[in-house]
């Protein structure tokens, strides 16, 4: 499994952006799926993740409301459409794959596989 991620940027405070983070070697469908961020000097936290029956989504206190995730099966990619922008949005945003499990976790360790990560800055 390889997992390609961009569409970050910069962008002022309450605008928006999307990411994408492109599947390979696996079908989307069969994957639990994060987004995590990491901002300088800070640990890698986790944001968004979606189930992989695509039922479910699950949102870090700090983003609900303004952060949606999703996919689309077609082209097996994961979206995280970030609304609403501020400042501590800042970090590199990492999309990640948990490719043996069953249950969804917010547990970073229990992630797999890695995209290599895309830059967020948001201006104020």
């Amino acid at each position: 499994v390889q997992l390609q991620a961009s569409g970050g940027g910069l962008t002022q405070a309450g605008g928006s952006l999307r990411l994408s983070c492109a599947v390979s070697g696996r079908t989307v469908s069969s994957l639990i799926m994060g987004w995590f961020r990491q901002a300088p000097g800070k640990q890698r936290d986790f944001v968004a993740g979606i189930s992989w029956s695509g039922g479910t989504t699950y949102y870090a206190d700090s983003v609900k409301g303004r952060f949606t995730v999703s996919r689309d099966n077609t082209k097996n990619t994961v979206y995280l459409q970030m609304n609403s922008l501020k400042p501590e949005d800042t970090a590199v945003y990492y999309c990640a794959a948990e490719t043996d499990g069953l249950l969804f976790t917010r547990n970073i360790a229990k992630y797999d596989v890695w995209g290599q990560g895309t830059l967020v800055t948001v201006s104020s």
